[in-house]
């Protein structure tokens, strides 16, 4: 029995994958009970209905919404109606009112944005994972620590309380990006080898092989 239990608790643990900034926002589960909901992505003046939940109503598109990575192109936001009354969502704040509490890994993921956290898709190994057992949520995310030079970003593991939504462990893993770029007084690359200080002058030697005449 005692092995049957270590298996469960290693595969409730197992690591899996977030997958993109959309599917993150579509495993959204309203706090409140709305009469319908869209998640809209805005991609260069392009708007797209990522999700409808429910009979939709007409709204009016946004000029500005919340983004879940820095630096992202386009952005998100919610159309939302509850009790027949509209809401648009379109930033940090109010997508943290409208997740409530917390129910599952994504809306976790989610909740570490306002903190300055992120999944980053590009380097999902170590800042775009995610684990959890009866009690808890494990993150892996990643933070951008620097826009100086060097530009930089930090990868960390965020314990997440299930029952709370709280933040109960963080831990640094370390920077696993360090860009420099040619602007950057203390790029490596280009900082010039310590000159040695020149030899003193020495007194001049007589020259012993000198001919006496």
């Amino acid at each position: 029995m005692s092995f049957l239990f270590l298996g469960i608790s290693i595969y409730s643990q197992e690591k899996k994958h977030f997958t993109g900034y959309s599917n993150i926002l579509q495993s959204i589960i309203p706090n409140q009970k709305t009469d319908f909901w869209i998640l809209v992505h805005n991609s260069y003046g392009k708007n797209q209905e990522v999700r409808t939940v429910g009979t939709k109503k007409d709204y009016i598109p946004q000029s500005s919404g919340f983004n879940l990575f820095p630096d992202e192109n386009g952005f998100f936001y919610i159309v939302s109606s509850s009790a027949g009354k509209l809401e648009y969502i379109t930033d940090l704040s109010g997508l943290k009112t409208f997740i409530g509490k917390i129910d599952n890994a994504e809306e976790a993921a989610i909740m570490l944005t306002s903190e300055g956290y992120f999944v980053d898709e590009e380097f999902n190994d170590l800042a775009g994972n995610y684990s959890e057992d009866g009690k808890n949520y494990y993150l892996e995310v990643g933070k951008l620590t620097s826009k100086e030079c060097p530009y930089q970003k930090k990868h960390f593991n965020i314990t997440v309380n299930k029952a709370t939504g709280e933040v109960t462990g963080t831990r640094d893993d370390g920077t696993y990006i360090e860009l420099y770029n040619k602007k950057c007084t203390n790029n490596p690359r280009l900082l010039k080898i310590e000159k040695k200080e020149p030899p003193k002058d020495e007194p001049k030697k007589s020259n012993p092989s000198t001919k006496r005449r």
